[in-house]
């Protein structure tokens, strides 16, 4: 297999939202993209040809992080991407973004939500990863995404915090016993975002989005092209000493 300098960067759930400004910021620092989506293809194909506008090499896979059952049929059609369309045998970053929410206050919220957040959240970041490490570049890089909720608190998030929460010990944990195969990882924890995620409140409810704004030290809520360019800089060089740490981009919200 022909080997050469380029890096392909993994991106779960980039096909929209922060994934997808992930996945091209990721492009722009000139890493090649494999990028998941969960049920809308057309849209995953939109993002891979922009990407491929911009001189680097994408492909679309589907995949439901919620069912475990079928990442070792998702690995073999990663390895088959990267041997294929790439032309390498591994990976250099993951990027485990792909999750939805639920809003649902801690009395009401029921057995069957919890453990959909747990599937989405914090079993897919945990197994995933477990599978992909064999593919997984020596020196490459890991980027788990968390939320600003994780620190300050907000009625009605329960069960989808506590998984982000999750998600930042999770990747202390896999920091150190990657270490020894020179693999960072890190967490990413954003905070809100003008984006489709919740049914879009953030950026459709005015007075939501002016409450945040107003509570924000940079004065605004965050945008999508926010949060790319952080998870774009963990994955590259330019982070080589940035280990096992939580980066909230928040623009300083309740300091």
């Amino acid at each position: 297999m022909k080997s050469n300098l380029n890096k392909v960067a993994l991106v779960t759930g980039g096909s929209r939202g922060l994934g997808k400004a992930m996945a091209l910021e990721l492009a722009e620092k000139n890493f090649d993209i494999i990028l998941t989506y969960h049920s809308n293809e057309s849209m995953a194909n939109e993002v891979v040809e922009e990407i491929q506008t911009k001189g680097r090499k994408a492909v679309a896979l589907q995949l439901d992080v919620a069912k475990a059952n079928t990442y070792d049929q998702f690995v073999a059609e990663v390895k088959n991407s990267l041997s294929s369309v790439f032309e390498i045998n591994s990976i250099h970053s993951l990027v485990n973004n792909a999750g939805t929410g639920i809003h649902a206050s801690y009395e009401s919220t029921t057995e069957a939500q919890f453990d959909e957040m747990v599937n989405i959240h914090l079993k897919a970041a945990f197994f995933l990863t477990q599978k992909l490490l064999p593919i997984i570049s020596d020196c490459g890089s890991v980027v788990n995404i968390s939320s600003g909720l994780a620190r300050f608190s907000f009625n009605n998030y329960s069960a989808y915090a506590i998984m982000k929460a999750g998600i930042e010990s999770l990747s202390r944990y896999q920091a150190q016993e990657l270490g020894s195969r020179k693999i960072r990882v890190n967490t990413v924890a954003p905070g809100a975002i003008e984006t489709d995620f919740g049914g879009g409140a953030v950026r459709d409810n005015q007075e939501m989005n002016d409450m945040i704004a107003g509570n924000t030290a940079l004065g605004r809520v965050g945008l999508p092209d926010d949060i790319g360019g952080v998870v774009a800089f963990l994955c590259g060089e330019d982070s080589k000493w940035v280990n096992a740490q939580r980066i909230e981009v928040a623009g300083g919200f309740y300091i």
